[in-house]
């Protein structure tokens, strides 16, 4: 198969739904062979459907926030494909919504810390030394927007996808010289079980939200998966230690009460 990453070889988490399985297939469209990874047995169901579209795709059931899954995760990668290229570490979970500082326990903040901060720790640490051996690699993390300013999501989430984004340009750092390029995503409102549940435990519609978006819609999976996949290929071979924000403009601005209708900003523009 042709294309950007033909011949590579990759590994994404969190590969059952959402923005995972939208990378899975958008990397295996474009030529590698993935290992998909996730909690859950439907990963296997993404392993299926990039099979069935002609791609080549292994499932593995495993905790990305486990250091000996993560481990096995990279290993069973190598002999199957005889090497790793790239890691997309987008494993995460929200925890309640409805937890702020004073409502959370301990263990929530553990549990949320050892998926979103620990997990890419894990990939950093064990992808590196496989990917050194090619020659280079991209390691991929999705963060989010809300580890770049507070309330776009609950405390815990919040100040794990901020350690995420440190996390980013300090493996950068670390891994000077070698090839392998590390960096984030930082996705906004995207279309996902996760946010649906967070718009849920919240009680606001996503409609509402959308509406402070000036690209004038909320974000689909593949939004960031075209962004993986540039990150991944070497046309970013000059990215390096950078959290590409991907919001449709949601965080270029700060909350404001002014706003020009769709029908003043066509008039301003003559059309």
């Amino acid at each position: 198969m042709t294309g950007p990453l033909a011949g590579k070889v990759a590994i994404v988490t969190g590969a059952a739904s959402g923005i995972g399985q939208a990378t899975s297939r958008v990397f295996a469209a474009a030529g590698a062979r993935v290992v998909v990874c996730d909690v859950v047995e439907s990963a296997r169901e993404t392993a299926r459907a990039i099979q069935e579209a002609g791609g080549t795709a292994t499932a593995v059931v495993a905790d990305a926030g486990s250091e000996s899954a993560v481990r096995s995760l990279v290993e069973q990668a190598v002999a199957l494909y005889g090497g790793l290229d790239v890691f997309h570490a987008n494993a995460g979970i929200t925890g309640s919504a409805a937890q702020g500082i004073f409502d959370a326990s301990a263990q929530e903040w553990v549990d949320v810390l050892r998926v979103n901060l620990v997990g890419p720790f894990l990939a950093i640490k064990y992808a590196a030394p496989a990917m050194n051996k090619r020659g280079g690699g991209s390691i991929i993390c999705t963060a989010s927007v809300a580890g770049l300013r507070a309330g776009a999501g609950p405390a815990a989430y919040s100040a794990s996808k901020a350690g995420l984004i440190n996390l980013v340009q300090s493996a950068c750092q670390h891994l000077a010289g070698t090839g392998i390029r590390v960096n984030a995503i930082c996705p906004g409102l995207i279309a996902t079980a996760m946010t649906r549940q967070w718009y849920d435990e919240v009680g606001m519609p996503a409609k509402e939200l959308t509406q402070i978006i000036p690209q004038g819609r909320g974000g689909q999976p593949e939004d960031i998966a075209s962004v993986a996949l540039f990150l991944a290929s070497d046309a970013a071979s000059y990215v390096n230690g950078h959290s590409l924000v991907v919001d449709g403009g949601l965080t270029s601005s700060v909350p404001s009460a002014w706003r020009l209708s769709s029908t003043d900003i066509q008039a301003s523009l003559g059309t």
